[in-house]
């Protein structure tokens, strides 16, 4: 395994990327990633999504996903609390996850719009040896920033299943940069699966699992990119495509900020 440990452990480090995403040409999406290392052994991830446009107004959608825990070394993340938001219709669901730092799971408190929080009982064989989805990726993208490839797996509790989370190497690919997206130079290319290991799966996929299952009827998994725009810091995406049975959908890099660093693509979408 080619890694190096993160600037985090020297220096204080944040990387903020905006994402838009476009189905069939149309924009959909807007994603704000932040990645954030303290000098402390510390990381923290955010990530917020919201549908825009003609999609807003029929699926009017908005989510927030966060990570915070441990850097215990180049190649070992553990986090301390995962946090979901989600709100559909001013509906607003929340979930927190709480893990030790010996890797324990430590619970899942949930907030269903205006009813009281309370601790779901989970089955330990679901839960235990974790990490959460951001987590994954980001032992992914510290991998490819410490020069090497995005081979890599881990196991997710989604708050009812356990599934494996693997990042599957394709080749490197120089890209280069367009009117949608900043990012050029040198890339990873990796393909993204869900394998179910535990809980109540649907016979008939849905969710992720069905635009995975569409993307492998159609000869390509779920695809990301992964690219380093900071010395000190892992690489990022810097584009995804995902074929599914209404067409391609694709994510662009279209903002990155960086301390004094800031790349604005033409296409960026203000709000």
């Amino acid at each position: 395994m080619v890694s190096v440990l993160p600037a985090t452990a020297r220096a204080d480090t944040n990387q903020t990327m905006i994402y838009e995403v476009y189905a069939g040409g149309i924009h959909a999406v807007q994603a704000k990633l932040d990645i954030h290392f303290t000098n402390d052994k510390r990381y923290d991830l955010v990530l917020g999504a919201n549908t825009r446009g003609f999609l807003a107004k029929l699926a009017p959608w908005s989510g927030t996903f966060e990570s915070h825990g441990w850097v215990v070394s180049a190649d070992d993340f553990r986090p301390q609390l995962h946090k979901s938001t989600a709100n559909w219709r001013d509906e607003i669901e929340l979930k927190e996850y709480k893990y030790k730092k010996d890797r324990t799971f430590d619970g899942l408190w949930v907030t269903d719009h205006d009813k009281p929080t309370y601790k779901k009982k989970i089955d330990d064989a679901l839960t235990q040896g974790t990490t959460d989805a951001l987590t994954a990726a980001l032992l992914a993208m510290q991998e490819v920033g410490g020069g090497g490839d995005c081979e890599q797996s881990s196991e997710v509790f989604d708050g009812s299943r356990r599934f494996e989370m693997k990042f599957n190497h394709e080749n490197a690919e120089d890209l280069k940069a367009s009117k949608y997206n900043i990012y050029e130079g040198p890339s990873v290319k990796c393909t993204v699966e869900v394998v179910p290991v535990a809980g109540k799966w649907h016979e008939k996929p849905r969710g992720w699992m069905s635009i995975q299952e569409q993307g492998r009827e159609r000869g390509t998994m779920p695809t990301v990119w992964m690219g380093r725009l900071s010395k000190d810091g892992p690489a990022v995406p810097v584009k995804i495509m995902v074929k599914t049975a209404y067409g391609n959908l694709f994510m662009h890099l279209a903002e990155y900020r960086s301390g004094d660093e800031i790349l604005i693509a033409e296409k960026r979408v203000l709000d």
